[in-house]
């Protein structure tokens, strides 16, 4: 617990009303202990390593740490808890994922678990699973998630699981009777809970059992290639559970009270949860979120390898902002591409800087709070992550030095040595703008009426004191930008002094004819940081361009 909830007794209060989505979830968790009172609670998040780890697997864990930090806060800290990272690698591999080399080797292996599946990738695991199992946790390491990591084939073959698969077994028919009415007919014929795995070929089989005996703790399936009729014990990793049940099970096994799930699994969880209280379980408590789409609007896939993966954010951006784009609104459809970088990057940094002036109650609903498990860092980047990609195009900068010599005069003492995450938003700035931004860089030419308000503009700069504030230069640029076509009209624009709006028509000229972009940071910051000089010499070669 931070310092900060250990000084203010009035935190569990206010966190009791909190109409954060973390806080709502927790109070359910906190229900479920009232009802069924135990001394540790169980969170748990699923992962099925068929493709590399995806931010959308790194969401699950962020969101779910933060119900798990919210239930602490209400409870005061008195109920053990423990979040579980749970790793699918037991399941068979059904197809080749397209973003993975050496393909042509995997596709001997299909059928078998993805923990007996060779690393496409190298020598250093011993299987696809683990390969991709080390992903993850090294990113979930290298962001300090404190977690559990459990393997599916790890449970299995040690015998965690025995107990409850005989349980399943046990309950055969009932877990029959309530997932065939969810199947196909075609499917419906052949639907069996357990899934052998063949001792001949390693494949987990998906065929009918023609007899089970939970006294013996046995089924007996017929081996597809031989026909020849197969007895064999359901326990020590012999088989596994068809992905439904095999949820319930889990839920029972590892005494899950909390576990979130996405929107296209809402029936999945309904038929889990009816397993679970067949097997003599409690549902875990969740909610089910929104998907994550891709450029194009469609679902993020593991194995397309579609939308961003962790490396790529943490390439142009902090985890903190990743953090905040997963604590947002985590029932709506998000478009998770590169474009929503920028705005995550400086978001992140307006909640931190307004968390210093808020009371508690303001603060539990601050998005940082959540991130940082109730004690966010002091705000200090003293300039905007959109400021650094204009600035990067406008002063056509290759290395961070060069941005360095700009911010040093606009803000005297700040150096990488004093203000280190600056200096790492620095070089996203430069890694995002070379891959992104210039590419769609298009300079549009002025029309005459632009031309003649750039002159203008040229000439009020050049009248201004070489130190001037950024706030001297944009009541320039407002001033010059008082003029038809740019004057607003809609009468919503309010000025302190009374004078006439300028619409945004304004600002986006200059952003489209001087910088080569729709949209930018306010512009007389962006001059002072660049310098009048500079901007000036900007807009002579905007006008010589189109002349």
């Amino acid at each position: 617990m931070s310092t900060l909830e250990a000084q203010v007794p009035a935190l569990r209060e206010i966190a009791e009303s909190s109409n954060a989505w973390p806080f709502q979830e927790a109070r359910k968790v906190v229900a479920r202990l009232k009802r069924h009172p135990k001394d540790e609670v169980v969170f748990e998040t699923g992962y099925g390593p068929s493709g590399l780890p995806h931010i959308g697997t790194f969401g699950e864990v962020a969101r779910t740490t933060m119900v798990r930090h919210a239930f602490r806060v209400l409870t005061e800290d008195k109920i053990k808890t423990r979040l579980i990272a749970f790793s699918d690698d037991m399941d068979g591999l059904r197809k080749v994922p397209d973003n993975v080399p050496n393909r042509e080797i995997m596709a001997r292996h299909l059928g078998k678990p993805l923990s007996r599946v060779p690393d496409p990738f190298s020598s250093e695991y011993p299987s696809f699973g683990a390969a991709n199992n080390a992903r993850l946790r090294a990113f979930l390491d290298q962001f300090g998630f404190e977690y559990e990591f459990l393997s599916s084939t790890d449970c299995y073959t040690s015998g965690r699981f025995d107990a409850t698969l005989l349980k399943v077994l046990e309950r055969f028919d009932t877990v029959m009777e309530i997932m065939l009415p969810s199947l196909r007919e075609e499917r419906a014929q052949t639907y069996s809970p357990f899934l052998p795995i063949s001792p001949r070929t390693g494949i987990v089989l998906q065929v009918p059992i023609v007899a089970h005996d939970a006294k013996a703790g046995t089924i007996t399936y017929e081996d597809p290639d031989t026909k020849e009729h197969v007895t064999t014990l359901v326990t020590g990793g012999r088989t596994k559970l068809q992905w439904k049940p095999d949820w319930a099970m889990r839920w029972v096994a590892l005494g899950v009270d909390y576990e979130m799930a996405g929107k296209d699994l809402i029936d999945s969880v309904r038929l889990s949860g009816e397993v679970c209280r067949a097997l003599g379980g409690m549902p875990p408590e969740g909610f089910n979120y929104e998907l994550f789409l891709d450029e194009k609007g469609q679902k993020i896939s593991k194995s397309k390898g579609n939308g961003l993966t962790i490396d790529e954010w943490l390439r142009y951006a902090s985890p903190e902002s990743l953090s905040l784009f997963m604590y947002r609104e985590p029932k709506a459809a998000k478009r998770l591409y590169f474009d929503v970088i920028p705005r995550h990057v400086d978001e992140y940094q307006q909640f931190l800087e307004a968390y210093e002036r808020q009371d508690l109650r303001q603060r539990l609903s601050n998005p940082v709070w959540q991130i940082h498990s109730g004690n966010p860092p002091k705000a200090d980047i003293p300039i905007s992550f959109s400021m650094l990609l204009t600035l990067v195009g406008s002063s056509n900068a290759e290395n961070a030095e060069t941005l360095w010599g700009f911010i040093g005069r606009y803000r005297p003492g700040v150096t990488p040595q004093t203000h280190p995450k600056l200096d790492a938003l620095v070089r996203y700035a430069i890694h995002y703008f070379r891959d992104f931004v210039l590419p769609q860089k298009r300079f549009r030419e002025p029309s005459e009426n632009e031309r003649t308000a750039l002159l203008d503009l040229r000439d009020a700069l050049a009248q201004l004191p070489a130190d001037a504030s950024a706030e001297e230069i944009q009541q320039v640029v407002y001033e010059v930008g008082r003029r038809e076509p740019f004057l607003d009209k809609t009468g919503k624009i309010k000025t302190k002094d009374g004078k006439p709006g300028v619409a945004l028509d304004w600002f986006n000229m200059l952003y489209q004819v001087l910088l080569g972009q729709e949209k930018g940071p306010r512009f007389g910051s962006f001059v002072a940081l660049y310098g009048l000089k500079n901007t000036i010499d900007m807009i002579d070669g905007a006008l010589a361009r189109s002349a």
